[in-house]
């Protein structure tokens, strides 16, 4: 029994520790995530400018994130500014800018 505990205590810690290190840095990620405000606009979710419909990004989910701008880098998602930003992007840009936003408190 005591075996199991410690084995599964050790699968716990191991999984935690693998999911943060993926993740990137929340302070890089805020100054790499300025210019998404211009359009997504982080600060308080409204944005002035387009005037269609563009996605609140700020505290979504961080796999949503990666997966979405690695989609645009890849050019597997169609939009021809989030191609342009996203393919200017390095993966750490990508996992910095995902956990910024994922850690904004809607």
């Amino acid at each position: 029994m005591i075996r199991a505990t410690s084995l599964a205590l050790l699968l716990t810690m191991f999984s935690v520790s693998a999911t943060a290190a993926e993740k990137g840095d929340a302070a890089a990620g805020k100054t790499k995530a300025y210019t998404c405000s211009g359009c997504h606009g982080i600060e308080g979710w409204k944005n002035p400018y387009p005037n269609y419909h563009v996605p609140r990004i700020a505290g979504q989910n961080y796999d949503y994130l990666v997966n979405a701008l690695t989609g645009y880098q890849k050019g597997e998602r169609s939009h021809p500014t989030m191609r342009a930003q996203a393919e200017s992007m390095s993966a750490e840009d990508i996992r910095d800018i995902a956990t910024y936003l994922s850690s904004i408190t809607p």
